[in-house]
């Protein structure tokens, strides 16, 4: 089994617990609660595999993906090649451009906290705004700054398995006070229970956890208003102990970007 597949499989088990579902019947409900019509055509910025982009679709919507994986692009396209709903693209969400405007831009799966630096972060904005109407909605969560800050990041080990493969995974946090960025250092065993080979993967997730007057800031610039901003799940003002936010941002002007 070569090690994409290997990674693939260890991908499925770790999120098949993730409630996909609960996410976009969420979203949906913002969506509904502050639009002035019926939105219809939605950009997922950092899509993966697709898997929300499909349950979008399920609820009528057009959806155009973009992830920065190739490989991921290529599982969502071959996993929805019969949904005409459908297309997926592969781009950095700092510069993705296409000429179709939507209803609505959505960022999920804390994509946004991966865009470490301040002009990425500017120019994910950006890229939401190029793409939106006057009065278009750009939704995202990510890692909210007060919670990451009360409940600190601690090394952690999580094992899995299913009739396939075995996982156990270490997870080491560095903490960079100056740059409001954690990195995350994942050490990846992953044996194959059939033929007992294995492989050991290390990755680092960088992410950048933000507080509320530095997100109505940078969505200033893009022009975007904050309209909404809470606990992810929930429609309550995030708190002290909440790790995950989201927030709502409504476009307000028209704009041709340039990138900084």
């Amino acid at each position: 089994m070569d090690k994409f597949n290997l990674y693939a499989k260890y991908y499925n088990l770790l999120y098949k617990d993730k409630d996909y579902t609960g996410e976009v019947e969420y979203i949906d409900k913002i969506i509904s609660s502050f639009s002035q019509d019926k939105a219809s055509a939605l950009l997922d910025l950092g899509c993966g595999t697709g898997i929300h982009a499909d349950l979008f679709s399920e609820r009528g919507y057009i959806v155009d993906g973009v992830d920065l994986s190739e490989q991921m692009i290529a599982e969502a396209k071959e996993n929805y090649s019969s949904n005409s709903k459908l297309r997926f693209f592969t781009g950095n969400i700092n510069d993705f451009r296409i000429d179709k405007k939507y209803e609505v831009v959505t960022s999920l799966f804390h994509v946004i906290s991966y865009q470490n630096s301040n002009n990425a972060l500017l120019n994910s904005f950006k890229t939401a705004a190029a793409h939106l109407d006057k009065d278009g909605l750009f939704i995202f969560d990510f890692w909210y700054g007060p919670g990451v800050l009360t409940d600190l990041p601690t090394s952690r080990v999580k094992e899995l398995e299913n009739e396939e493969i075995k996982v156990k995974r270490s997870a080491t946090p560095v903490m960079h006070n100056e740059l409001n960025v954690v990195d995350v250092n994942y050490n990846i065993e992953i044996v194959n229970k059939v033929t007992k080979s294995s492989e050991t993967i290390d990755e680092k997730h960088s992410m950048r956890y933000l507080f509320r007057p530095e997100i109505e800031n940078y969505l200033q610039q893009s022009q975007f208003k904050l309209i909404g901003f809470y606990h992810w799940l929930s429609f309550d003002a995030p708190g002290m102990s909440s790790w995950n936010g989201v927030a709502i941002a409504k476009k307000y002007k028209h704009e041709n970007w340039s990138l900084d």
